[in-house]
This record gives structure tokens, sequence and C-alpha cells, in this order.
């Protein structure tokens, strides 16, 4: 025979569901109030066992069939199993039991977001937000469906609205420095969060920003101000001292900069990241033992970071160790081949080590990679003229003015490897081009062929200019 218990409203969250588990041993009905099934579906639902949670729903629902929120919670449950269909269902069932409940509107929304329905997903959560009691989520996740739309104008309306709501809404801080990153409005951003402190002076967050927004406009004694005042409010703020340490690097001054990346170790654990801008500053001060030692500590915490394979490789390249620097460029590079820096890197080391074929391989995946480098279509060429092909050397130069038609470097290199394979006219009609670019680096002309000082015809153009 069945037995009947009932428990009362307030029981004890654990406790309900040790009670619930025995009443499923002892296939027995017990009663429990809403409040109690909810906190038993919340149970099964936090150790991520959604197929015991809808069970409990369903006994939920036998005993409290008036009760939204238990369909409310399936429809969720059904979201997180990805059955949206039956989600729908469950959230039209409580619609129709409860149909001023904000939540059936922004589960709603969701799905339709999840669906990349846009204008459905929106349509929905401006009506929970208008019978929302609290409206951060709400605001929140509008902002974020203007995001994926590419509406980043909206999205800030949005988070300002939320914030508004809440000044204490630290995502949404963050969100809208991100939005405003992405707009390129730093100077918005800053007006923003200068009016924002003015209310809120004790907002670590908003300092934060406001010191990634300086950063991002090279401000950087600024940038560090911010920071300061960040970590002034919030002492264990480890990312405001890592960006310090970064907006240092860039004052270059590293030993401060050491400095302020050590004190990040007293509020986190060391990470890949820290070793590996400590080991940038040491060698920029030319400190490569330190440096190297730091790069090592980096790529034993994490093995795919391809910068500081390649800050070893530069430490020995320092050091003349070229074809050991070889294989530390090449391990950087598995890890990222696209990186124009990388092949430059060891387009350079095969140089020094005489391997010209490999070198010249080397450089024309620079300038496939990166054609906006002006040095490398250089030293590309350069590379070319010592094997003596002349003509490629030509080719080389003039693509690279097609993807720089401003650099007056490249049309002085072009008039001198003209010049060099008899190519008179065209020379002097380039010359007048560079000359025209840039009158004063024209000694890069003779710095590459001195001969050519001697040239009247070269030497009258050029007077013929600076007069």
């Amino acid at each position: 025979m069945e037995e009947d218990f009932e428990f009362e409203f307030g029981e004890d969250p654990k406790l309900s569901v040790e009670r619930y588990e025995e009443m499923i041993r002892n296939h027995d009905q017990y009663f429990f109030d809403a409040l109690a099934f909810e906190n038993i579906t919340d149970y099964y639902t936090d150790k991520g066992d959604p197929i015991k949670a809808l069970q409990v729903i369903e006994y939920a629902v036998s005993q409290h069939p008036f009760a939204a929120v238990f369909h409310i919670k399936k429809a969720q449950l059904y979201v997180f199993t990805n059955e949206l269909d039956k989600a729908f269902e469950s959230l039209e069932k409580a619609e129709m039991l409860e149909p001023s409940e904000a939540d059936i509107y922004m589960i709603k929304g969701n799905i339709y977001e999840s669906l990349e329905r846009h204008d459905d997903a929106i349509e929905n959560l401006k009506i929970a937000l208008e019978m929302a009691e609290t409206k951060d989520e709400v605001l929140m996740q509008l902002s974020f469906v203007y995001q994926n739309m590419g509406n980043y104008e909206e999205a800030v309306s949005y988070l300002k609205l939320c914030l508004e709501n809440n000044m204490e809404n630290q995502d949404a801080l963050y969100e809208l420095a991100f939005c405003y990153d992405v707009l390129d409005k730093q100077d918005e951003s800053i007006q923003f969060y200068q009016q924002y402190i003015d209310s809120e002076p004790y907002s670590f967050a908003a300092w934060y920003n406001l010191g990634n927004a300086y950063h991002k406009l090279g401000l950087f004694e600024k940038s560090i101000d911010a920071y300061d005042y960040a970590i002034l409010i919030k002492e264990n703020f480890a990312s405001a001292y890592f960006n310090k340490g970064n907006a240092l690097v860039q004052l270059d001054r590293y030993q401060d900069a050491i400095d302020v990346y050590h004190e990040t170790f007293e509020y986190e654990p060391p990470n890949a990241d820290t070793y590996c801008a400590m080991g940038e500053c040491y060698e920029k001060l030319e400190k490569m033992d330190e440096a190297r030692s730091f790069y090592k500590k980096a790529v034993k915490m994490d093995t795919k970071m391809s910068d500081a394979w390649y800050g070893i490789g530069v430490t020995l390249d320092f050091e003349e160790r070229y074809f050991e620097s070889l294989h530390f460029y090449k391990k950087a590079l598995n890890i990222d081949d696209q990186n124009p820096d990388y092949w430059f890197a060891i387009a350079d080391a095969h140089y020094k080590l005489g391997n010209l074929e490999e070198s010249e391989l080397a450089y024309e995946k620079v300038v496939e990679v990166n054609p906006l480098d002006v040095e490398a279509w250089l030293d590309y060429s350069s590379i070319v003229f010592e094997q003596d092909n002349i003509k490629k050397c030509v080719e080389i130069i003039a693509e690279g003015i097609k993807n720089n038609p401003d650099s007056a470097d490249l049309y002085y290199r072009f008039v001198a490897y003209l010049f060099a394979d008899g190519q008179y006219n065209e020379a002097l009609n380039q010359l007048q081009t560079a000359l025209n670019a840039d009158l004063e680096k024209h000694y890069l002309l003779f710095e590459y062929l001195p001969q050519l000082q001697t040239n009247k015809v070269i030497i009258d153009i050029i007077n013929g200019f600076t007069k």
C-alpha cells in the first residue's frame, strides 16, 4: 500500500533531495511543495543530469498541475538536451498558465537566437523586458543579439540601458568596451567611462576599461594612471597589473614592466603569457640568458606558445648561434605558419649561415604572407642580387611597388636595379618618381650602387629637384 508524506515549505534542499531519492527507492508517493520540487530539480540540473531532473518535473507537474515554473524548467532542460520542439511545447503550456512570466519569453528569445532567427529573438526579448522585474539579464541578451547581427551601435545602446538599470553590472562594462573596440570608437569609449567614473569612482572595472581604451589610442601614460586606480581599488586585480606591464613596455620601460609582471604572481599563479612577456622585456634589455630562461618557462607551461619558441630563437640569434636559432624559429612556424615574423627570422638566419637559396624561399614566403613589409621586399631582392639574377630583382621590386606604391625606399632600389640591368631610360623615369616620393632619401641610391655618384645625368636630375 502506498504511503503519503507531506513535506513543509522551507525544507532544507539537501533533505528534500534525500527524501525524494528515498521515495524513488521505496516506490512510494510522497508529497512535496513546489519549492521543494524546484530545489530537487535544480540539484540534478547542477549535477549535469537532465534526465533525472526531467523525471522530477514529471512528479512535480502531477502534484502541481497549475504551476508554470515546472514547464519553464522543463523547457530549459530541453534546450540543454537540444530538443527544441519539446522546449517550445513546454513554453506554450507555461504561457497558458502564466502569460505574464518574463522567463517564458526570455527562453524563447534565446532559442530563436540559437537558430539565428534574430528578429523573432528580439521580439520575444522585448516582451520579456516589459515583464521582467530585474531587467539586466534581458538587456544584456538583447545586446548579444544585436552583436550577432553586426549591429554594434544598437548593442551599445542596450548595454548603456543595462548600466543605467544597474551601475554595478561589470559584465555590461566589459561588453561595452568590446563593442566600442569593434566600432573603433575609443574616444567615445573614454568619454563614457569618464562620465561613468564620475558617478561610480570606485568601479575598478570602469578604471580598467578606461585604461584599455587609452592604451589602444597609444596614450600609455594615461593608461598606466587608469590601471593604477583600478589596482588601488582592487589590489588583487592581476589583469590590471599585466596590462600596466604591457603599457610600460610600449614606453620602453622594460625593467619597470618586469617588476609589474612579477606582481601578478602575488594574486594569480604564473602563466605562459606573463612569462613570455617578461622574456621579451629581458630580450629588449639584451639580457639574453634571463630572456631565454623566461621563454623556456613559457613553453614549459604552454607548448603551443609560438611567440616564446620564437623568442628563444631571437636570443640565440643575438649570440650568433644561427644554426640553433633556426631550430626554434621552425618550432614557432610549425604552430603558426602564417606569421611573417617567423618566416623573416628564418630567412635572415639562413642568409647568415650562407644558405642563399633557403633564404630566398623564406623571403618569398614573407612577402606572400605580408606584402606590405617593405623591408622584406628589399631583403628578398638583395638575396637574389647576390646570386646575379638582376632580371628577377627588377620583377621583385616591381611587385613590391604594386603593394606599396608610396614607398620611396622601393623606388630608389628599383632605379638601382634598372641601371644594373642596363634599362637606363626606365631607370631615369623611375628616379623622377622616387624623387617625387621622398627627395631626401636619394642617398639610398648611392648606398646601393656607389658608382652612380659619378653619373652626371643622375646628379643633374637630383640637383634639379633640389633647386
